[in-house]
């Protein structure tokens, strides 16, 4: 890349949080830059703890590329699932003012709610959802492609949702289980999620510049832009919105701030002499709740398991916690051990990044005098982009009726609606926060092509499946997203 003098140039004339750094960070701060160099990365912001003291702050490269804005401690990033801590934390504190239980079921607190069926409604617990126990699953082809701003009407959508996995007996990542616990909070206080965050956490661990909206972000006038690769180039992408699933993912903070939340988690709760968070809360949430299958057996899959809003494991002889974040444009890592007192956060806007986890595996090894790895892989993923080829209809295997009778509203429970309609020829599926060609497959199965304007971090083409009915007329659509297709009726012919 040739904006590296730049960057060096930014770099040597950022400042240093005044710490003394600690001896076995010696260059530490050329390696960072030569992973960065690797990865082509624009930004990236790194504080260490030890002994409930910073030994190491500092931003490197720039928040904002085009206008060479550069990074500092102080720089917000978005942190993504590393809020999730954050959530799971709130019901902690509202457990020690025996306002609710652990052990309880979501439905004592959220109105109107229950789940898929009464195995889910006797048996799923709230711990359960900040453990990724419940079965749940993700279910991001509801919040994300149908998304609701209103929380209480999303986790509503729970009772037409199938579980997609074993209740009480796997591990299923969950942003709606997370969603559905952030929901309870704000039932029981009365207060927005965001509120709650504020002013049980931000505020008394002098979290000063966090936020949970983007409009807040971007007042603090010290923001990361979020970048991402594609084809060898770095492109600018756009803020993810978070709609009503912001307990899963919708924090944005920087490392000066982290560096707080890391102090109070490996004090037992406590914060310059304060009691933030219960101590049993800290104690449950930093032990194994569930486990995890690990894919790969290895030496260290003795402890491979969930906490509340960590992952926990046996990492080279020592107890680790650790939780990333991934959203457009950043990617993030923090890893804490309690027994050495010692925390790495790493923040990074670059999308679909491992080189937050790199930096801080490196920085890991040398603070705890292990050996260190001869060499990384680059691993970041190209951004989404459609082709911008206008693929024809499949001469071969045409569609079974002729383009009206696709037309029309499909309707799913726990979904939404999506429109087929036609433009130039082509099926169109309107969302209500995309819209997509319907680019043909074979027969009666198409996908859903991005337009030029998609920027988002997933992939959406998903095949789409048209079903046909005893009178031979187009009756519904499935989408296949996820483990089992979602069935959407034709409820309107045009």
């Amino acid at each position: 890349m040739k904006y590296y003098q730049l960057f060096l140039f930014a770099f040597y004339t950022l400042i240093s949080s005044g710490q003394n750094t600690n001896m076995v960070l010696t260059n530490v701060e050329d390696e960072i830059i030569d992973y960065m160099k690797q990865y082509e990365a624009v930004g990236l912001s790194v504080a260490v703890i030890k002994e409930n003291k910073i030994v190491y702050s500092k931003g490197f490269g720039y928040r904002d590329l085009e206008k060479k804005l550069p990074v500092t401690e102080n720089t917000l990033f978005h942190i993504a699932s590393m809020t999730k801590a954050f959530t799971g934390s709130l019901l902690g504190v509202l457990e020690s003012r025996n306002q609710l239980s652990l052990k309880d079921r979501p439905g004592l607190y959220v109105p109107n709610f229950q789940f898929y069926n009464e195995k889910m409604n006797t048996l799923i617990t709230l711990e359960d959802l900040l453990s990724h126990k419940s079965g749940l699953g993700n279910h991001g082809s509801s919040i994300v492609m149908f998304p609701e701003t209103d929380k209480l009407k999303t986790v509503q959508r729970l009772q037409y949702l199938k579980p997609q996995a074993e209740i009480k007996n796997s591990w299923e990542y969950s942003n709606i289980g997370y969603t559905l616990a952030g929901t309870v909070v704000e039932q029981i206080t009365s207060k927005s999620w965001d509120t709650n965050i504020q002013e049980m956490l931000f505020d008394p661990l002098d979290m000063n510049t966090s936020c949970t909206t983007i409009e807040d972000m971007i007042k603090s006038n010290n923001y990361a832009q979020g970048y991402a690769m594609y084809e060898g180039g770095i492109e600018k992408v756009p803020f993810e919105n978070y709609y009503s699933y912001t307990p899963a993912g919708a924090i944005k903070s920087s490392t000066k701030d982290l560096s707080n939340w890391m102090r109070v988690w490996l004090n037992d709760g406590t914060f310059n002499g304060t009691q933030i968070l219960p101590r049993d809360y800290v104690s449950k949430a930093s032990r194994p709740q569930n486990l995890k299958y690990e894919e790969q057996y290895t030496p260290d899959s003795f402890l491979f398991s969930e906490g509340f809003g960590w992952r926990i494991r046996a990492w080279n002889g020592h107890y680790r916690l650790r939780h990333g974040g991934n959203t457009n444009g950043f990617s993030t890592v923090m890893e804490l051990f309690p027994f050495e007192k010692i925390g790495v956060v790493v923040l990074c806007n670059q999308s679909n990044s491992i080189l937050p986890y790199i930096i801080s595996d490196h920085i890991s090894r040398k603070l705890l005098q292990l050996p260190l790895e001869k060499a990384y892989p680059v691993l970041v993923s190209d951004m989404y982009k459609p082709s911008k080829e206008d693929k024809p209809f499949n001469a071969i295997k045409m569609p079974t009726h002729s383009l009206k009778h696709y037309f029309g509203t499909y309707h799913a429970k726990g979904y939404g609606k999506i429109e087929v309609i036609e433009e130039a020829g082509k099926l169109m599926a309107v969302l209500p926060t995309y819209r997509f060609k319907l680019e043909h497959l074979h027969y009666n199965s198409f996908h859903f092509k991005g337009m030029g304007d998609f920027k988002e971090s997933f992939d959406p083409e998903f095949t789409v499946t048209f079903d046909v009915d005893t009178h031979g007329d187009i009756s519904s659509l499935k989408i296949h997203s996820q483990k089992e297709p979602i069935d959407f009726h034709k409820t309107r012919v045009p």
